[in-house]
Parts: structure tokens; sequence; C-alpha cells
């Protein structure tokens, strides 16, 4: 047994989350695609069909409220709270990533006021946030400017409205400054809007102690809530009377069932919703979070770093020097929950690791992406992976 193998096995057996796992449906294949999609908690499948077969079969338009669906918005956001350090009542779940995206950026305009007519938007973001900051620029007649995160501070000024940022680069993971560039953004009397795509159930955030306004994030990476779940929307509670969401709905309306021609915003978090919710796809994620119970954020950012650590020093024992270049930031401070490994040859590389039982992704055009998900995630999977890469590249 090589000397990274003997490693694993010490690590795996002192692993404070290694009891998680069974709370999974997994397989013998390494799974680090986590941060595309995360992995089925066991537990769903039995909570859906209970939906399904007595909530909607049996009970049908009684399980409004009867079983609590028409609060699940709020009630799951209560619970995702948590996660990204955030009181209760601050974020509502419904929608996509994208459509949150657009009320956040449009809301964020209209709080800043008159005279702010310029948005700006990480010059490296997932393409959909990039489309649609323009869209929501065009809309409300700003100027857009793409610019790289840490360059933020220095174009900031007196017309800024909003900034679009992401706390993770999804292509390279690496972690942006938070508490500095909110703080920044801020100073500036502008609006701050995070993407927390990359970075919910994988690190801390600290929305409420950091000051963010608002805040996206998708529930099918680290939260495991399935292909397509629904997305929240974080509004800090001091800004949620200023919140004025470009898709105002019946389900955001102060009296839904009022059927008033007029509309007149929810309080709090609740202006943010806007129609019928996605029941089943919402139910399942609030399935998929009792994995969560129990287990603090901090463990799993402990848990993260030191596999990513780990994935780094195996790569370096077994793969041929030259081979790959690690494009991940090493340092912690500035480390999401994945490795991004530049390749020349990278896309049929990732091929070749799947058919071998080692499940990552590729970003074009040359990045070998491997996620860790510390729930499911263990040492001896990570010294698997880099020595199956070793192979394929051999």
């Amino acid at each position: 047994m090589s000397e990274p193998a003997e490693r694993a096995q010490k690590l795996d057996a002192v692993d404070e989350l290694a009891g998680k796992r069974a709370e999974f449906v997994l397989d013998d294949v390494v799974y680090l695609d986590g941060n595309s999609l995360g992995a089925l908690p066991a537990v769903v499948p039995g909570r859906v069909e209970d939906v399904v077969r007595r909530q909607w079969g049996e009970l049908r338009i009684r399980s409004w409220e009867e079983s609590g669906w028409w609060t699940a918005p709020e009630r799951i956001g209560d619970r995702i709270a948590p996660l990204v350090g955030a009181a209760p009542g601050q974020i509502v779940v419904g929608d996509s990533t994208s459509v949150n995206v657009f009320k956040a950026l449009v809301g964020a305009v209209r709080m800043a006021g008159e005279g702010r007519d310029e948005l700006l938007v990480d010059a490296t973001t997932f393409p959909t946030d990039g489309y649609i900051a323009e869209s929501a620029a065009r809309m409300t007649g700003c100027t857009l400017r793409p610019v790289a995160p840490a360059d933020v501070p220095g174009t900031l000024g007196d017309r800024t409205a909003a900034v679009l940022l992401n706390h993770v680069d999804y292509r390279t993971g690496r972690l942006h400054d938070l508490p500095g560039l909110t703080a920044a953004v801020r100073a500036a009397g502008a609006v701050a809007v995070w993407d927390l795509c990359h970075s919910a159930g994988a690190l801390p955030v600290g929305l409420d102690e950091h000051g963010v306004d608002l805040a996206v994030g998708c529930t099918y990476k680290y939260l495991n809530g399935g292909p397509g779940s629904p997305a929240y929307l974080y509004v800090r509670r001091e800004v949620q009377d200023r919140f004025d969401s470009p898709l105002p709905g019946w389900n955001s309306h102060a009296e839904p069932f009022g059927m008033r021609s007029d509309f007149e915003a929810a309080p709090g978090a609740l202006r943010g919703r806007v129609g019928t919710p996605d029941i089943l796809s919402m139910l399942a994620l609030e399935a998929a979070l009792d994995v969560w119970d129990g287990v603090s954020v901090e463990a799993v950012r402990a848990k993260s770093l030191a596999l990513t650590d780990f994935f780094l020093e195996c790569v370096a024992a077994y793969v041929p020097e030259g081979r790959v270049e690690c494009v991940t930031p090493v340092a912690h401070g500035e480390r999401g929950s994945q490795i991004a490994l530049r390749c020349d040859d990278a896309g049929d590389v990732m091929k070749r690791l799947i058919e071998r039982g080692v499940v990552g992704d590729f970003r074009a055009p040359d990045v070998l992406r491997f996620g860790f998900t510390p729930l499911y995630v263990g040492f001896a999977d990570v010294e698997r992976a880099a020595r199956v890469l070793a192979q394929t590249l051999a």
C-alpha cells in the first residue's frame, strides 16, 4: 500500500463527518461532481412518495394548508439560513437562480436610488449571471461594467448602483473576499448582490455578520436538493421594506387571496415570492436538508480544506510533473471546495476518468474540475481519484 493510501485510511478513521455518508445513495464510483449536482440523500425518495401519494393523491387541495405547502418557501428558507449565516425570516425559496439574480439586481438598482446608473458585474462570472446583468442594466438604464472582483474597490464610484459578485469562481474554485468587498460596496453607497451557488453548504458565508444586502443561490449542488431544485433569495432584514421586486406576483402580495387589482408588497422576505411554488421539487429539497441535522458549517469547511489539501498532495505524488497545473489558489482563504487542474486534453481525460469510475467534470477549454462534498466524500475517495488520474495520464 502506498504512503498516500495509508494516510487516507488514517484520515478516514478520525473523520467526524464520515457517518454522514450512510445518509446518501452512493455506489463504488468516486463522485467528485457535487459542485454540479449533489448526491441523493437516502430520505428523499420516501418523502417524495408521501408528497405524491398522500399529500397530493389523497389530501389534494387541502395540502396547501394541512401539509404546509403554502408556507414552504419561507419555512425551507429558514432551514437554509444557518448554512449561510442568516437569521430566520430573511430567505425565501422558489424560482431558479437566474430568476432570483434578476429580482436581486433590479431590486438593488432601485434601492440605490437616483443618480446611480452603473452596474458592476464579476468579469469571470458564470455566463447566465452575465446575461441577466446585461438585461437588468438595459431595463434600468444602467451602464454595465465587467470588473475582476479584486478590482472592484478601485472601480466603485458615486454612480455605482449595484455590484454582482460570485462568492466562489465556478471555473477555478477561487474564493473571493465577501467581507472586504461587501464593506467596500456599502461604503460607496452601492448595493452588493452575492451569488452563493458554489459556497453555500461548503463553507461559512456570514451574510448577516458581514452586512450583505442581497444574495441568491441554488440548492442542487452542496445542498443536494436534486436536479432543478428551487433556488433562494436572501433579503437582509434592514432593507426588506425597501426591496422592490421587479416580478411582483400574487404570492408576494400582502393579501394574496384578496385578488386586488393594485399591488401591495407582503412584509419581509415574502416579497421575494412570485407565483405558485414548485411543491414537488421544493419538498424534495426540504427532505434533503435533513442531512444537515447536527452538522456545523465550520466542521464541513475544515474537512473541505483537508480533502482538497490531500488531493493536491496525492496529485503531486502520483501525477507526472508538468502534466497538469493547478489553477485553484493554494491559500485556504482563497479556496472554495473544488480543485481545478489545467490539462491540454482535459475533455478526453475526463471522459476516460468517468469510464474508470472517477466522476468530475470538464470546463472548456482545458480545465478538469473536481468538487469535494464533505458530507459524503472521504479521503480514500480522494486518494483513488488522484491515483486513477495518474494512470489515465500515463
